[in-house]
Parts: C-alpha cells; sequence; structure tokens
C-alpha cells in the first residue's frame, strides 16, 4: 500500500513538471523572450534558475514524501540521535555554494552586458520623461527631436463620460501619436532623465527599464533584432495620469530608417521656415490646427470638452483664463504656473505657430467665442 502511494506521488510530480515544461514552450504564463541581446540573456538566465529552483524542489519534496512514508512511527521507526555532523554540515553547505556559483557566472556575465553602454554604440537618444509624455532627441541627429504623448484616440475614450468602448480602439492606453523610431541590428543607447518627478523607460520586448530622475541621467542599451512595434509604459507611479504614458517603438530596416529621418529633418525645416516666415494666420487655420494640438497635448487635463476634471483640473469652458486678458492666457502657457493645479510650461515644448493655435483654440471654443486670435508673433515676443 504503500508503495503504491509512493508511486502515486512520483506520477504526480513527474505530471506536474511536464505541466510546467509545456507551459514554458507555450509562452502563456512565462517571460517573454524580447527581441534584443539583452533581453535573450535576461531570459536565459531566468529559465536557469527556473530549471535548478525546480530540481531542488522535487529532490527535497520527494525526499521529504519517502521519509514521512517509510519513516515514520506507526511503521516503529526510530529518529537517528546524533549531534554536530561534520559530514552533514559540509553536504548542506557544499550544495548550496554550487548552485550559487552556478548562477552567479551567467548573472554576472548579463549584467557586465547590461551596463556595457559605451563600447560600439551606433547611436545615441535621449529620453526626458514629463507629465505625462516623453521627449525624444535624436543625439546624432540634426533637427530630430519631438514629444510622444497618448494617441488622440485611447485619450477621448478615457476621459470621463466618453460613453465609447475602450475595446473598440486598438492598442487602447498603448499607443501614442509620434513613436520612437530605430534601426535594427544597431547598437542604440539612449540616455534616460527627466523634467519634473521621476519616471521609468520600460518596453518589456528590450528586457530592461531604466528610472527617469529629474537632474540625473541613466543609461542603457538596446540592440533589436527584428523590425516591428514594441510597446511600453511608464512603470514608476508618476502622477495622476501615470497610466496614461505609453512608450511606443517602432524598429525599422536601415532603408526604411534612413528615409524616415530624411522625412523629419524635412519637416524641421519646414517648421523653421514656418517660423521665420512672419505670416499672419487666419483664425480658421489656427482653429484647425489648434483643435488637433489641443487633443494631443491639454485634453488629457482639460478633456476634449474643455470642462476639466472638477478638484483636479480646472476647466477651460468659460474659465476666466480663456475668456480673460489675453496676457494671462498667454503667460500660463508659456510659462507655466506652480499654483494648485500645477501647469506645465509649454514654452520649450511646442513652436510659437502650435502654442499660437492652440491658445485661439481655446478662447474660441465650446462657446468661449472671445474672437481672439493671438499670432505667433505675441508668443515670440512673451518668450523673451
Amino acid at each position: 500500500m504503500s508503495v503504491s502511494i509512493f508511486r502515486k506521488v512520483l506520477f504526480a510530480l513527474a505530471s506536474s513538471l511536464l505541466f510546467v515544461t509545456s507551459a514554458s514552450a507555450e509562452q502563456k504564463y512565462n517571460m517573454t523572450q524580447g527581441v534584443t541581446e539583452i533581453s535573450h540573456q535576461v531570459y536565459d538566465l531566468h529559465m536557469l534558475i527556473f530549471w535548478l529552483v525546480t530540481v531542488v524542489g522535487i529532490i527535497v519534496f520527494a525526499v521529504m514524501i519517502y521519509s514521512i512514508m517509510f519513516h515514520r512511527k506507526s511503521r516503529g521507526a526510530v529518529a537517528a540521535q546524533f549531534h554536530e555532523s561534520t559530514k552533514v554540515e559540509i553536504v548542506w553547505t557544499t550544495i548550496p555554494f554550487i548552485i550559487l556559483v552556478l548562477i552567479a557566472i551567467p548573472a554576472t556575465k548579463t549584467l557586465l552586458a547590461i551596463e556595457d553602454t559605451d563600447s560600439d554604440v551606433d547611436m545615441s537618444i535621449k529620453i526626458t520623461g514629463h507629465q505625462w509624455k516623453w521627449h525624444y532627441e535624436y543625439m546624432d541627429e540634426d533637427g530630430i527631436s519631438f514629444f510622444s504623448a497618448l494617441d488622440a484616440k485611447s485619450n477621448e475614450v478615457r476621459q470621463l463620460h466618453s460613453g465609447k468602448d475602450p475595446k473598440e480602439v486598438e492598442n487602447y492606453l498603448l499607443n501614442v501619436d509620434n513613436p520612437l523610431v530605430i534601426p535594427v541590428k544597431k547598437k542604440v543607447r539612449f540616455l534616460i532623465t527627466a523634467n519634473d518627478v521621476i519616471h521609468s523607460w520600460w518596453v518589456p520586448a528590450f528586457g530592461m527599464k531604466r528610472d527617469a530622475i529629474p537632474g540625473y541621467i541613466n543609461e542603457y542599451w538596446a540592440n533589436v533584432e527584428e523590425p516591428g512595434t514594441y510597446r511600453g509604459q511608464c512603470a514608476e507611479l508618476c502622477g495622476k495620469d501615470h497610466g496614461f504614458m505609453p512608450i511606443v517603438v517602432v524598429a525599422k530596416e536601415e532603408a526604411d530608417y534612413k528615409k524616415w529621418v530624411n522625412e523629419q529633418k524635412a519637416r524641421a525645416r519646414a517648421a523653421a521656415d514656418e517660423e521665420a516666415s512672419g505670416k499672419v494666420w487666419a483664425m480658421g487655420e489656427l482653429m484647425a490646427r489648434g483643435e488637433k494640438l489641443y487633443n494631443s497635448t491639454c485634453a488629457s487635463c482639460h478633456m476634449v470638452n474643455g470642462e476639466g476634471i472638477p478638484n483636479v483640473f480646472p476647466a477651460l469652458k468659460g474659465s476666466a483664463i480663456a475668456t480673460g486678458p489675453v496676457a494671462s492666457h498667454l503667460d500660463i502657457v508659456v510659462h507655466g504656473s506652480k499654483k494648485n493645479p500645477a501647469m506645465v510650461a509649454f514654452g520649450k515644448q511646442l513652436s510659437n505657430v502650435d502654442l499660437a493655435a492652440i491658445i485661439t483654440y481655446e478662447r474660441n471654443a465650446w462657446g468661449n467665442n472671445t474672437g481672439d486670435v493671438v499670432q505667433p508673433s505675441a508668443i515670440a515676443e512673451i518668450k523673451k
């Protein structure tokens, strides 16, 4: 009877092991293997430790079950009496030491590889966290820098009383207006910092994350092996809208990446020419441009309908700021405010034309109808 029970227990343990192996192969509950060199090393290290722990667990439980069944008091077993056995102490010290060495060697190699941000770097990108968006600056490409924020569709659906089903939005809360674009099979170094509070830049498929700390630069690197779109999020509780600060990285083949770089440079030159032109903008042009910019930049706090969030962020619809003196409106948008609730300064985040469009929109949308048309020259003047 006892032998039969013991066999059943061993069979149950073997079945559990087969189940774990199958689950590991399917990757449904396991750690992702990722798409970078580091993510593969981290995954391999994880699996090595997993199997070591599994084997140790099976051996320990098998010995325990065997001892309970065949050395119990009802079978007449008598406990051995010994004290300070040198052999036993050597065994239970040596075995864990060997296991730790088996873990430490590959772990050390992986940690050294993670921290190797200087050798054979192909390009560098500075990442700055803001509440609640990311700013990307390509250090090796003049004129390429932009903000990346939650996309307009996700932003609209998540807002209060939107009445829309999040399931209808593809990649809800995990999509952005301007993704980070990098080439495949190139070592990209990321210089990560923050402008306001602590954020954390995390893309699971890359196998690592780094905190973005104001006044400090963390380094991080990735060599993406396969083209594709990889999504992540801020992994630090950075404020009320922490959950609406996604990360999207698009990895392209080198030819496609160079094409994208040329497009970005052309767009930057066009924006610079637009700023320098001194053009006087019509209200219709500013309102159309301002609505798009407002929805992607301001609506996360003040809502698409301008009604804000009660007791959290003030409304702009019918507000003293949006319907009062233009100078006060310009000042708070360009320079920000430290009053409660604090207002982020957008003077360095957006161009003069974009700021003029947003303010014009805010002063004439949702029934405000002030008739004010803010020109880029007014923004340039207040920035002095």
